[in-house]
């Protein structure tokens, strides 16, 4: 273990919430004994995790107390606000990306596509080219600066805010520079021409507007503060992450239920009931948001909402006048299945293929110079380009165009699906089927596919397939903004309108096609992000047709099912790559055979309720855990330890004043009991009263107990240092818990002089209230920032009022099913486990909890046994 912390009168021993703390020897070779691959990454313990349980101390009772029905409906109508400010914002900001976004690539196209139609005579494609590959590797250029500005901004952001939402803080994910670099990235990123897609930094914008909107400052810009005094911890920021994560999903495809169970399904481990209604109402706010300025601004009707999401699949229907025609039947249930299991798989392909490359780069390229990753990614971007452009040249077929049917689609744009129909390299009377995929918005693309009948061939949607597979899944991973909806997409679409022309050509079906790129769409995308419930309802609320509701489940089920069969989804892998502790939603049955003192930390550093200010910053400057038990000692002979030290008589006093007496919770049983008219009540609870007499005036029998159970253990003066030379009896004696006090609070204290003197009462102490705990949120100080000289070290500090006096805690006996369940459920960051008597024994973090960790205790408890 490492070894205890002793600097000058410290009244630790060793360690308990080792959040900060690099794996010990011992851990990594437990776990180095069931990790076959040398190269599994394994959870990190550096990360930290959200305190979403509120801390009942003293401060935080007198709001309460303060708090009338007048201030509550004061304070319920400023988040509301909020969730309607957000949801704004969020719908903004997709304006913004999705106005530029087009504005660049109608620029790209049109000079592009000039240059092209005038150069196929004149034969200069090559300088077409490179006019091509000035665009792209441009705007990818700039993306790929931002993230090297801010790492954090590089991907989707969905396993960030995954884990956000799970109760893990990682750095950086929230703040405003990650959301302008991400912003600004995803936008030359996707008008790049990579094969990336806007919806999932759309996710993280919104859910960093979610967390910096409500505090009203920003660490970019540390001169934006301004005094707002609400939700100033942990479990509000959380729920208005939570909020604009919803909102973003609403924004990127026009689905404000389907964003909202996004946050529910994808994110949150612990769901509080009361904020399902008020997410709803922020993404729904941020859906009409958009959907206003972009109807006013596409079509200039100011209040139409027709375009509800940046990305809209068109409306599903049959040519006017075919009788015969319907959108699916009973019987395409069955390739449905089936394409549902080629999804899962070809999605399982992908993720395994993605999880290798990513580790390539974590190993390879990530520990060079920042600018390397700026090849890769001008790379990738050099490579996609020159592949869709010979692609579209030698590859495309020159097809008729009496081929389209003649149902149109409107783009959200305002234009018509016709009008992306390409002629590149053709003569006038054709056009070049893979060019009209290739040259195009995604967005555009995907229409095609979903409403164009007869406008492919199956070799170009193979190759136009094969070829997005491909790209996509080295795209997904360089240091560019970037998601992962679209793509998948738009090789789902493929994937399904090659099936449809299969079954209409070779086997005579009458299928209508649009449907089958849909599901072919929604099993490639299952198979690879293994979402059921929120993405079901995306699709649904993007199609806008609710029949489409069966078998676009059934699909996901079946795609989930067999992929979950080889690999986990793209998001647990990247998350299981980063080294983040996420909690799964259960745990295994065999976990079953371990409980809480299984995996427990034993070694615990605490303090007393009454602690000098020496002691407090030798605890703090040389540890980094971000909790300490607060406790008193079990002691014989206590009223000859508090004569003449005053620290000890605070302590024990504390301690005699805390523990529940038995003899007076007897007394209070009898006072009960004499109200029944029963006389045989009465008579029962005297005769008892006599034999529990205690021996002497003014001592309960639970003090008793505790020493005669503690007399072998040694009585040391809470003045004394810890040493290493103690015993394992010292190192381990009896501790009666009393509560947790968090680092930020114990630095909060030392800062504002909040202490007694030796020779004063601990009354004279000065409090602070609750606003003053929590003025430096989310960014409280270090220990290294005070100021000792300002300080008397014999000074005392009274943790006592500021502690959490009611945590949840749990017995060494309990399952670790049990354990798993509370902590995650409750959203918990320290789980005590207390025994019968009241003392600590362990604590419990996250890390504890984890999948690896857990695996690891058993394997240990197996050989043990």
């Amino acid at each position: 273990k490492t070894k205890m912390a002793c600097c000058g009168s410290c009244l630790c021993c060793q360690c308990c919430c080792r959040e900060g703390e690099t794996r010990t020897p011992e851990e990594l070779t437990i776990l180095g004994e069931i990790q076959g691959d040398e190269d599994e990454i394994l959870p990190r313990k550096d990360y930290e995790s959200l305190d979403y349980d509120r801390c009942i101390n003293e401060p935080y009772v007198e709001i309460l107390e303060g708090m009338d029905n007048q201030k509550a409906k004061k304070y319920e109508a400023v988040r509301w606000i909020m969730m309607f400010a957000i949801g704004v914002t969020v719908g903004l900001v997709g304006l913004f990306v999705d106005f530029f976004v087009r504005l660049f690539s109608k620029i790209k196209f049109t000079v592009v596509g000039d240059s092209v139609e005038r150069c196929t005579d004149k034969g200069c494609l090559p300088l077409s080219l490179l006019e091509l590959l000035g665009f792209n590797m441009t705007f990818v250029f700039i993306a790929s600066v931002l993230v090297l500005i801010e790492p954090v901004a590089a991907g989707s952001g969905i396993p960030e805010i995954k884990s956000y939402l799970n109760g893990v803080k990682m750095p950086g994910i929230v703040r405003l520079r990650t959301f302008l670099c991400k912003a600004a990235g995803v936008l030359f990123s996707v008008a790049g021409g990579l094969f990336v897609g806007k919806e999932g930094p759309m996710i993280h914008s919104g859910a960093i507007v979610g967390a910096g909107l409500p505090q009203f400052q920003s660490i970019t810009f540390k001169k934006i503060k301004l005094d707002f005094p609400y939700f100033r911890s942990d479990r509000d920021k959380r729920d208005f992450v939570s909020a604009g994560a919803a909102a973003g999903v609403a924004a990127a495809f026009g689905a404000p239920i389907g964003g909202t169970l996004f946050s529910l399904e994808e994110g949150s481990s612990f769901w509080n009931q009361a904020l399902t209604w008020k997410v709803l109402f922020c993404s729904m706010s941020a859906t009409f948001t958009l959907n206003f300025f972009r109807s006013g601004i596409n079509f200039n009707k100011w209040g139409s909402f027709q375009l509800p999401g940046l990305l809209n699949f068109g409306e599903f229907k049959c040519s006017d006048g075919d009788k015969n025609c319907h959108l699916w039947t009973a019987v395409d249930l069955a390739f449905f299945v089936l394409m549902g299991v080629v999804g899962g798989l070809l999605g399982a392909l992908f993720n395994c293929l993605n999880k290798y490359l990513s580790k390539y780069r974590i190993k390879h390229i990530h520990p060079k110079a920042k600018f390397i990753r700026v090849l890769e990614s001008l790379l990738v971007s050099m490579v996609t380009t020159v592949v869709i452009f010979a692609a579209s040249i030698l590859l495309g077929e020159c097809r008729d165009f009496s081929s389209p049917a003649a149902h149109n689609t409107t783009l959200s744009g305002g234009e018509d699906i016709n009008s992306t129909i390409r002629q590149f390299f053709c003569t006038n009377e054709t056009y070049n089927d893979m060019a009209t995929l290739f040259f195009n918005p995604q967005e555009a693309a995907i229409h095609q596919l979903f409403h164009q009948e007869g406008t492919f061939s199956p070799v170009t949607l193979s190759v136009f397939f094969l070829l997005y597979f491909l790209l996509a899944c080295w795209t997904y991973g360089v240091s560019v903004p970037s998601g992962l909806f679209v793509p998948s997409l738009l090789c789902g679409a493929a994937f399904g309108r090659l099936v449809a022309n299969i079954l209409k050509v070779k086997l005579g079906l009458d299928i209508y096609s649009g449907t089958f790129a849909l599901i072919g769409a929604a099993a490639f995308l299952g198979g690879v992000v293994r979402m059921t419930i929120s993405l079901t309802v995306i699709l649904i609320e993007s199609t806008n047709e609710i029949t489409y509701g069966l078998p676009i489940m059934i699909t996901l089920m079946v795609a989930k099912w067999t992929g979950d069969f080889f690999n986990k989804g793209i998001y647990d892998i990247h998350i299981q790559l980063r080294g983040v502790p996420l909690l799964e939603w259960e745990t295994e049955v065999e976990m079953d055979r371990l409980t809480a003192s299984d995996i427990m930390e034993p070694n615990l550093t605490y303090v007393y309720p009454h602690t000098r200010v020496q002691s407090l910053v030798s605890i703090l400057r040389t540890t980094v855990y971000n909790a300490f038990p607060v406790v008193t000692e079990n002691r014989q002979n206590e009223r000859d330890f508090m004569k003449g030290n005053i620290l000890v008589s605070n302590n024990i006093r504390f301690k005699k004043s805390s523990v529940v007496s038995r003899a007076g919770e007897q007394r209070r049983r009898c006072q009960s009991m004499k109200s029944y008219p029963s006389s045989e009540l009465r008579n029962v609870c005297d005769e008892h009263n006599v034999a529990v007499e205690p021996a002497e005036e003014g001592e309960d029998l639970l003090q008793q107990m505790l020493e005669r159970r503690h007399a072998p253990y040694p009585n040391l003066n809470p003045d004394q240092s810890p040493s290493e030379e103690w015993t394992m009896e010292e190192r381990f004696r009896p501790l009666t818990f009393h509560g947790l006090i968090l680092r930020s609070q114990l630095v909060n204290l030392l800062i504002r002089g909040v202490c007694y003197a030796e020779n004063q009462s601990s009354a004279t102490q000065p409090r602070l209230s609750y606003a003053e705990m929590t003025e430096d949120y989310p960014r409280y100080p270090d220990i290294h920032d005070l100021d000792l000289a300002l300080l008397n070290p014999r000074m005392i500090v009274d943790v006592a009022p500021y502690m959490n006096p009611c945590p949840y805690t749990v017995s060494p006996n309990t399952h670790i099913s049990q354990v798993f369940n509370l902590f995650r459920t409750m959203g918990l960051r320290h789980l005590p486990v207390v025994n019968a008597v009241g003392e600590i024994v362990g604590i419990i973090t996250r890390h504890n909890l984890t999948h690896e960790v857990l695996v690891a205790k058993l394997h240990q408890h197996s050989i043990t046994i």
